[in-house]
């Protein structure tokens, strides 16, 4: 008796940690790479879909084999903070809550063998109810307690407009490193009881996780409108543009990339090594550190002709950093600063150095630094921070109406 209380409890704390962990998109097993969310035929879109959309939700993946792996999926509803919502699979999905993901191809003609694997969302089998935040477990062999990989996104019921104002004259500096992001949020005749206790807001700078801020509360209520307006939580780094390379091509350096070669049995890449480069701000077209998969010389599919690389990135510096962390930002990681993306530094070339195995396309990348015992990342430490960088803000609204036991997803803005 006393054995199936102990375990009881632990099912119960196990289920409690999940709950109250958000979601990340994220990989979790080494076989799996290349985790891909957006909206279907749309390579730079955020993974955002109206309610009742046309549009797919698209994710793809690849398994480092060709061997067939049996994938299954599960569908989970999520609060504003991405942990899970209180509320059963019949209230915000019509159809199967499990699926089985059967589009998949090896690849053809690569060093490296992989199986493509797809999923479009909604589908014949499940069409989403509500809006909100969702996140789907992807797991082998139906193990649900083992998932190899999850991937976020959201749905939102367009109620509210917001209009978004960045400029450079924050409280800290006029003209300086910082950016100040204002926004009205318009209600457009929709009734909310108490915008203090009922709306939620958050933002992201570049769809980064590090340094999101939310549960914003606006300066000013109306009935038509809420303004937030001089937020010192609203205040971020303006950072540098991302550095950029191009390993499209196997035959040819691609923009960013000093060398490739062929080594027997994979292809290596080694991009220029970058600078320390603050004080110098230079304009450069990027895509606010996104990356699309491209193979130049495929004949068909690129997402099965296109071969993995192994890509070199290299920071010269005479000693390394001794108060904080070094990491790889971009969503070639999915904006997480974890051991995939960290710089380790290498007293024979005076440098920090990593090597990335990816799939060939352009990729985009900045240097983020986390001090010791501090969690938002500072891009000031290696490329400097200035207000005039182009960054991409995307402002995000729920509501729960009182009483509610979820947060709709009532309006989204995008803005540079």
């Amino acid at each position: 008796m006393m054995k199936h209380y102990y375990i009881s409890i632990l099912i119960f704390f196990t289920v409690l940690g999940y709950a109250s962990t958000p979601y990340r998109t994220r990989i979790l097993t080494p076989s799996i790479k290349t985790l891909q969310v957006a909206v279907e035929n749309e390579n730079n879109s955020l993974p955002i879909l109206e309610l009742n959309d046309t549009r797919k939700i698209e994710i793809r993946f690849d398994e480092m084999s060709h061997e067939t792996k049996n994938y299954s999926y599960k569908v989970l509803h999520c609060n504003a903070d991405w942990t899970l919502s209180d509320i059963t699979t019949n209230e915000y999905l019509s159809g199967y809550t499990n699926g089985y993901i059967t589009d998949y191809q090896h690849s053809v003609n690569t060093h490296y063998l992989y199986t493509h694997y797809r999923l479009n969302l909604p589908n014949d089998e499940m069409q989403f109810k509500i809006s909100g935040n969702y996140v789907i477990l992807i797991y082998e062999d139906n193990q649900q307690d083992k998932p190899v990989a999850q991937a976020c996104y959201s749905i939102v019921e367009p109620k509210v407009s917001i209009t978004p104002t960045i400029r450079a004259n924050t409280d800290i500096e006029i003209n300086g490193r910082y950016q100040q992001l204002d926004f009205d949020i318009a209600l457009n005749g929709y009734y909310v009881r108490d915008p203090m206790t009922e709306i939620k807001t958050m933002v992201r700078q570049n769809n980064r996780l590090d340094n999101e801020v939310q549960n914003i509360t606006p300066n000013y209520v109306s009935n038509s409108k809420l303004t937030y307006i001089n937020n010192k939580s609203l205040i971020f780094e303006g950072g540098n543009e991302y550095h950029n390379f191009d390993i499209s091509s196997v035959y040819a350096v691609g923009r960013g990339v000093d060398r490739i070669a062929f080594n027997g049995n994979y292809y290596e890449a080694a991009l220029f090594p970058d600078k320390i480069q603050r004080g110098n701000y230079l304009h450069d077209f990027d895509v606010n550190g996104r990356f699309i998969i491209n193979n130049q010389d495929a004949f068909g599919d690129v997402h099965t002709e296109s071969d993995y690389i192994r890509v070199q990135v290299t920071l010269p510096t005479q000693r390394p950093f001794f108060d904080g962390q070094l990491y790889l930002g971009g969503e070639f990681n999915y904006n997480l600063t974890d051991q995939n993306s960290v710089m380790r530094y290498d007293n024979e070339l005076a440098a920090y150095t990593q090597t990335l195995l990816l799939k060939q396309g352009g990729y985009n990348y900045q240097y983020w630094f986390i001090p010791k015992g501090a969690t938002k990342a500072t891009v000031q430490r290696v490329d400097g921070s200035y207000w005039q960088t182009k960054n991409e803000y995307t402002i995000y609204v729920y509501h729960r109406e009182w009483g509610a036991r979820y947060d709709k997803l009532v309006g989204v803005n995008f803005s540079e």
